[in-house]
């Protein structure tokens, strides 16, 4: 999807993406990556996902990158999070909270890298990979296992699955044969749930399959 299409998505209030409550997959997941306290977590295209400050209650540092300034600007707001000032680092606005281990890149995920964010213990995609179509997700794999991830790096990703030939996406449906050409190379791949979950607009919601991933490192790399 082009940049402009998620710009107007904010400005239009037409985000049904966002979750008014944690993911459940990842309060029954996320602790079997085995990290330490203070680890970092990287969330990209996170929104103004509450998921972030579920992750900071359990002692992780967070990093953010989101394309909307409403986004960035909502998450603290509304959850009532001081900042700082935001500072430009590069071609990103950058927010930081000033009491919490927080920080948001507002920009585009195609140009960050681990460069500017530091080390990443582990990443959490919730709907990442699933917002973006196919020749977007060939290259979002790509740039992040080559820009973003340490070789210890592992990850939480959830995916949903259905098969509709009149709703369009987003979100896109990923079976896991993609996910495993996406993903298999670098990384043992193990899925830990499954359920039901209802997405899209009032006037096309459908049921899919949806699945929480979890991605350890293979040796050896």
């Amino acid at each position: 999807m082009e940049s402009q299409f998620w710009h107007e998505r904010w400005q239009q209030g037409q985000i049904a993406f966002h979750q008014p409550e944690v993911e459940k997959f990842l309060g029954a997941h996320f602790e079997r990556l085995g990290l330490a306290r203070g680890a970092t977590v990287f969330v990209p295209l996170c929104g103004k996902s509450l998921d972030m400050l579920w992750l900071v209650s359990q002692g992780y540092q967070v990093v953010g990158v989101e394309l909307s300034p409403i986004a960035c600007e909502a998450f603290f707001s509304e959850n009532r999070i001081e900042a700082a000032t935001p500072v430009t680092e590069g071609p990103f606005r950058v927010h930081r909270a000033k009491h919490q281990p927080i920080t948001l890149y507002e920009g585009d995920f195609f140009q960050l890298s681990a460069r500017q964010t530091g080390p990443l213990a582990a990443f959490y995609d919730r709907a990442s990979l699933i917002a973006l179509p196919p020749a977007m997700r060939e290259r979002y794999a790509e740039h992040f296992q080559r820009e973003m991830l340490a070789p210890s790096t592992s990850g939480l990703l959830l995916t949903v699955a259905y098969q509709s030939n009149t709703f369009p996406g987003p979100p896109f449906s990923i079976p896991s044969e993609e996910v495993h050409r996406l993903w298999g190379e670098r990384f043992q791949l193990e899925q830990v749930g499954q359920g039901e979950e209802v997405v899209g607009p009032p006037t096309q919601r459908i049921s899919t399959a949806k699945s929480a991933w979890l991605l350890t490192p293979k040796a050896g790399r």
